[in-house]
């Protein structure tokens, strides 16, 4: 079964504890902390396999979460960091986070893409040893991993997209001019799954062409399979609009090029905008002065209009001639680019809660929330700085710290971050 879409959870690893530990040595009169520090927990990191098509994968398994890093040991030993986990993709899928709609990456090549980064390991008590606190009976725990909700939403990755109406003759048509396979009848709605093909011009020139499962009217509504199928056309470069000039259906090829460009408009104005060449099939059906007819409306509308009869590959070759000599000014296949999460959005995380303990006058504030949005503050920017502070004060940490009795110069741990309270 064809799956283009699937939202999952995601969840990192979080870093192993610090140890608490001192020196115990015969003749060593006073030995120290030795707690080693925890071990990183995994990441989640999504790879593309060129072996997949579909996202059907997670059709059934929701949730993924790496593994914790090890806890620190005595004798300085640091724990073991986890292994990533890693998440295997077709290539063109766009991972989304799902509350705020931001692209956090798009899976066109073979880079990794670490969408969950794991927790650092937290301190052992050798960190936190000074002139006057030299036995340190506590260490820090690690940080929490990353957790997302995600969409993955499989776009394919072709040059041209095939448009046109159930039947008119898109599969015969990408089967004569590339090596696809797909299945082909004389009834509606024989391609239920986008189906990509190679052509081969020679000399190491090629391009790739998707036949788009037939589009009806109202399908940017979600009638019919194309609602389904529309974000498959949305990064080809340009698109090819296959026509019955016959109406061997009992439909108006006028009418049915009309509709197409409606429902293409009303799904995206962008896509709309592509160069589009208009090509008539099964010319060898048609009635005296129907292709002509069909071919004043198209040239007239702006549109370049070409004729085929695609089952004995007649006129196949001049389309495929036509669209490479387009496709070499035009730019290169759509990506979508990374959207920075603002911190802003995690504030609404704020009544997850938080809490505090306070270990030999160390305040530590525990707040998975707060994590994500420090991990987006610039601590050397002012304004940045600022904001964070108005966080804090707007989740009630300040006050709870006040509360707990902390003292001016006290010292606040939030994660990886220390500083001097002032109030």
């Amino acid at each position: 079964m064809f799956v283009d879409i699937a939202k999952i959870k995601i969840k990192a690893g979080d870093g192993g504890r610090g140890a608490v530990s001192f020196r115990r040595e015969k003749y060593v009169a006073a030995g120290g902390p030795d707690g080693g520090d925890g071990g990183r927990g995994g990441n989640i990191v999504f790879q593309v396999d060129s072996n997949l098509s579909t996202l059907a994968d997670f059709r059934y398994k929701r949730s993924y979460k790496a593994k914790n890093g090890e806890p620190g040991q005595g004798g300085r030993k640091n724990g073991k960091s986890a292994e990533d986990l890693i998440i295997k993709v077709p290539r063109g899928t766009v991972i989304r986070e799902v509350e705020s709609g931001a692209v956090m990456s798009d899976m066109s090549d073979d880079e990794p893409f670490i969408a969950a980064k794991g927790g650092r390991g937290g301190w052992g008590n050798t960190h936190f040893s000074t002139p006057t606190r030299q036995v340190p009976r506590f260490a820090k725990d690690g940080t929490p991993g990353e957790e997302w909700d995600v969409t993955l939403e499989l776009k394919l990755l072709a040059d041209v997209g095939l448009l046109g109406f159930p039947n008119v003759g898109k599969s015969t048509f990408i089967s004569v001019v590339s090596e696809a396979k797909p299945i082909i009848a004389d009834y509606h709605f024989t391609t239920i799954t986008p189906v990509l093909g190679v052509v081969d011009l020679g000399d190491g020139n090629s391009f790739v062409i998707a036949d788009i499962p037939g589009l009806i009217e109202g399908a940017s509504d979600g009638v019919g399979l194309g609602h389904e199928f529309l974000r498959h056309v949305e990064r080809c470069r340009m698109l090819v609009h296959i026509l019955d000039a016959a109406g061997s259906e009992g439909r108006d090829p006028i009418e049915d090029f009309e509709a197409i460009n409606r429902e293409l408009r009303k799904f995206n104005e962008e896509l709309a905008s592509r160069p589009q060449i208009v090509v008539a099939n099964k010319i060898d059906l048609a009635e005296d002065g129907q292709v002509e007819r069909l071919r004043k409306y198209i040239e007239d509308k702006g549109y370049e209009f070409m004729t085929m009869c695609a089952p004995i590959a007649e006129g196949t070759k001049e389309v495929i001639n036509e669209v490479w000599k387009r496709l070499a000014d035009l730019p290169p296949v759509k990506r979508y680019e990374t959207e920075k999460i603002p911190a802003t959005f995690f504030e609404k995380k704020k009544d997850d809660g938080f809490t505090i303990r306070v270990e030999d006058g160390v305040y530590f504030v525990d707040a998975p929330w707060l994590l994500k949005i420090l991990a987006r503050t610039d601590l050397d920017d002012y304004e940045s700085l600022q904001y964070f502070e108005r966080v804090l004060q707007s989740s009630g940490i300040i006050a709870a710290l006040v509360e707990k009795g902390i003292q001016e110069g006290d010292t606040v741990s939030i994660y990886d971050l220390e500083f001097d309270f002032v109030y």
